[in-house]
């Protein structure tokens, strides 16, 4: 049974939400239950932010470590897929916010409350994923944002909690909006908005300037049927796997990302990613399947993976759609394990090894030396049959004088 008079608020533990806790009481007359996931962003410890939640008046506080749920359920989903919106961002944000909504939905029937509340903006792709996640694991709940929906900016925000005194430290603004997880790191907003302006150092901090790399770190990363379980030969969990090929990746400058990115609700952005552990394991990805599925279903597959990034970036991680392709994805995967060895420097993961029991690739038939099993001989029949629709197409062109002209270089 839902209660109109509380709200379920996205809590991230910094100004925007620390003041909505209290502005939204104010504006609804709602009481306000704060939700808290910790997803790999780092930063201060869920303790802390529960604490400071309820300070600023939160009648509940709703904390979890996600992380692991995070790189298991949506991050190794990603991975599968090979997820690189545009073909480049690994989706960072839109894989998050679904677990993030599912948590909200899951407090909100806890605690009872009738409405759920965000901190997107109305030009931003997050605001539609958070309230289509929710509409889909539970139409019955409202959602409104503060910043859209209750014209609550910075300058009303600042103003607000000196008027209120609350307990929130204001520290000086970043130029930038972050947002960041274990699966990588996105940066937007101030001087990056001119695309005419580089980024500059300050910019990054999952990743060390490529230019300047260390030695060489060669790698050996094992997959089991699509996920990564070892690491130079020790046993990881898919968090673990993440977090040391952010470290050793990011130290080579790997998974910096510029782009000019089609955003969903229409407009063009200026982003800058750094995903380097997610590009890493991509990248040995792609070529362990690369070895193990059969020609067709791995065509077949790349329009999924492009399809099933676009989905997800376009908020529809719930959708039928989405579980669809899910189940075809997860089809084939169940030979895509072994080895795969890789040289990170200087911005580059580079493929330099692929073993696996399950690959197709076959010695015998594709060596040129002896011992060759492919019986060359069959390519006649092949290329005669193979070819033959071309054949006739081009015979009916010349007959009726539309032939491919062979220009005459005939020296006189």
């Amino acid at each position: 049974m839902s209660d109109q008079n509380r709200l379920v608020l996205a809590y991230s533990g910094g100004l925007d939400t620390s003041v909505a806790i209290s502005y939204l009481k104010e504006r609804t007359g709602k009481d306000v239950v704060a939700v808290s996931l910790d997803v790999g962003q780092g930063g201060e410890s869920l303790e802390t932010i529960k604490q400071r939640a309820l300070a600023c008046g939160a009648v509940e506080a709703y904390v979890v470590d996600a992380r692991d749920e995070f790189a298991n359920e949506y991050c190794m989903k990603a991975l599968k897929a090979n997820a690189m919106y545009e073909g480049v961002y690994p989706l960072v944000s839109a894989i998050s916010r679904p677990l993030i909504s599912k948590h909200l939905v899951r407090a909100a029937h806890q605690f009872g409350a009738d409405t759920i509340s965000h901190g997107c903006t109305g030009k931003g792709n997050d605001q539609v994923r958070f309230e289509v996640s929710i509409a889909s694991i539970d139409p019955t709940l409202k959602a409104i944002s503060p910043i859209r929906d209750l014209s609550l900016t910075r300058d009303v925000e600042i103003a607000f909690a000196k008027e209120h005194q609350l307990p929130i430290v204001q520290t000086e603004k970043s130029p930038f909006s972050i947002d960041q997880n274990v699966w990588g790191r996105a940066i937007e907003t101030g001087f990056l908005e001119d695309p005419w302006n580089g980024p500059t150092k300050d910019c990054y901090s999952y990743t060390d300037d490529p230019a300047f790399p260390p030695v060489e770190d060669e790698v050996v990363i094992e997959f089991k049927q699509g996920v990564p379980v070892k690491i130079d030969g020790h046993d990881v969990t898919p968090l673990q796997a993440i977090e040391e090929m952010n470290r050793r990746a990011g130290a080579q400058g790997i998974g910096r990302i510029d782009l000019i990115e089609d955003r969903l609700v229409g407009i063009k952005s200026r982003e800058l990613y750094e995903a380097p552990g997610a590009v890493a394991l991509i990248t040995a990805h792609q070529e362990l399947e690369n070895c193990c599925l059969e020609r067709e279903q791995h065509r077949i597959k790349r329009d999924i993976d492009k399809r099933w990034g676009e989905l997800v970036y376009d908020a529809q991680w719930f959708s039928p759609a989405t579980q669809s392709l899910n189940a075809f994805i997860e089809d084939t995967q169940k030979y895509v394990s072994g080895e795969i060895r890789m040289i990170l420097h200087g911005g580059r993961a580079v493929v330099t090894g692929r073993r696996s029991d399950t690959s197709l690739y076959d010695y015998n038939l594709a060596t040129y030396d002896s011992g060759d099993s492919f019986d060359q001989k069959s390519s006649n029949g092949f290329i005669d049959i193979y070819g033959l629709p071309s054949r006739v197409a081009a015979a009916r062109d010349v007959r009726f004088g539309n032939g491919i002209e062979v220009p005459d270089n005939t020296v006189e």
